[in-house]
């Protein structure tokens, strides 16, 4: 992963902002309280930072809850971006991959070496996950989860119905959508928002062109791989997908398109596995009531999106006290096997037991050791892990106009997002 050393538009206003109006205001906390900026709304997903809430609380600390809806955290982003530029940046903040990177450029975050050299955070999280965690050297988020992206859920009952299995090629899972529109079901259940069309996408890009193919396009973002053969098929497949989704779909936010497979609406969804959180909510057991398997053709990589917190930089002690144990209780054992069973994603920390855990949460963790040994892990674009926020949002744009445009060839989307990777550089 590169190191980056530029941000948006707004690093300028932010620099002139960062320490003096930051520690000021971020100092008037109350004694013991940590306002905590994240975006987990949906069922699940509440259910599951309240877990963190819980024990926080337990400790003596109080729990300011700053919830920003949005599934891939655009809209919290901004809100965050609006406190900092204020001098009032929140105590912790959900920020993932190379974000962190951004916000640490600004010297607006805190250092929380002491609280890793204490839970020994070097020897119990996969280097992967720990580099993602350091600026400059120097431990300033935590992580909370890993997640699986290129996940595909499917309702069984709605399959069997239909009389199709579960596809493991694209081919099948044409055929299969026929099938199912046939037998009156939405085959594929989709949100029309760019995150949630970047995240199909990625995993259309990594199923044809593999892990090799994905880091040239979306880390290295090699101008010659985006305007490949290779990326012109995977925009071209990625379309194709499009028909077997449904009319509703455009600004649908994606737990609503989970529940179109839990309601037996629709028979899959292409989604990260916080999408098994809504699963479980609804009282559903994985391989029984729904299944999961990897994306068609990607069943030996495995696309990461690692939740994080990070800390940011507090004047008042007993605020830094809450936060620092706060940062401590995201790794402890208790809240990694509660909040992530709840959540739908694996332990950041590899050495608990998974017994507890359902199937699905059991072959994640087991394809993403394979994957690190096979050095098959990729960071996902679509969720703030590959590259900087400002390219993201073209590529965004790109993507999601192509998906939906009548008259965008396949071979100018790859000539745009070749372009936007120039002017990135």
């Amino acid at each position: 992963m590169r190191a980056f050393t530029t941000f948006s538009p707004l690093r300028k206003t932010l620099l002139g902002l960062a320490m003096a109006g930051a520690l000021g205001a971020a100092g008037q906390a109350q004694a013991g309280e940590v306002e905590v900026l994240h975006w987990w709304t949906s069922g699940g997903e509440a259910k599951a930072v309240g877990e963190l809430r819980d024990l926080l609380e337990a400790e003596g600390h109080e729990w300011k809850d700053f919830a920003v809806a949005g599934g891939a955290g655009d809209s919290a982003m901004t809100v965050l971006k609006s406190r900092a530029m204020s001098g009032n940046p929140p105590a912790a903040a959900q920020i993932n991959g190379p974000s962190i990177q951004e916000w640490g450029e600004l010297g607006l975050l805190g250092n929380l070496d002491g609280v890793a050299e204490a839970g020994n955070w070097d020897e119990l999280l996969p280097e992967v996950v720990s580099n993602m965690m350091r600026h400059d050297g120097h431990y300033v988020a935590v992580p909370v989860n890993v997640h699986r992206v290129n996940w595909l859920w499917a309702n069984p009952e709605v399959l069997e119905d239909a009389g199709v299995e579960m596809p493991t090629t694209w081919d099948e899972l044409f055929a299969a959508g026929e099938t199912l529109r046939d037998a009156g079901y939405v085959p594929l259940a989709h949100g029309g928002q760019p995150w949630q069309d970047a995240t199909i996408f990625e995993s259309v890009v990594l199923s044809l062109g593999g892990s090799d193919f994905y880091r040239r396009a979306f880390v290295d973002l090699d101008e010659k791989t985006l305007q490949s053969d290779t990326m012109i098929e995977a925009l071209t497949t990625f379309k194709r997908l499009r028909k077997l989704m449904d009319e509703g779909m455009p600004g649908r936010d994606w737990n609503l398109a989970t529940g179109m497979v839990i309601d037996g609406e629709a028979a899959m969804q292409i989604m990260g596995d916080w999408a098994k959180g809504e699963f479980t909510a609804a009282g559903m057991k994985a391989g029984e009531d729904y299944v999961c398997a990897p994306v068609p053709g990607t069943k030996d990589a495995f696309t990461f999106n690692i939740d994080s917190f990070a800390m940011f930089q507090l004047g008042d002690e007993e605020a830094r006290e809450a936060q620092k144990t706060l940062a401590r209780l995201i790794l402890e054992p208790e809240f990694q096997k509660t909040f992530n069973q709840i959540k739908g994603s694996i332990p950041a920390r590899p050495d608990l037991d998974m017994s507890g855990f359902d199937s699905c949460a059991k072959r994640s963790m087991q394809d993403f050791q394979a994957a690190r040994d096979a050095n098959t892990l990729v960071p996902s674009m679509a969720h703030r892990m590959a590259m900087r926020s400002d390219v993201q949002g073209a590529f965004f744009d790109i993507i999601t106009n192509y998906f939906n445009s009548s008259d965008m060839a396949a071979e100018q989307a790859a000539e745009r997002l070749a372009q936007a990777a120039k002017l990135a550089m």
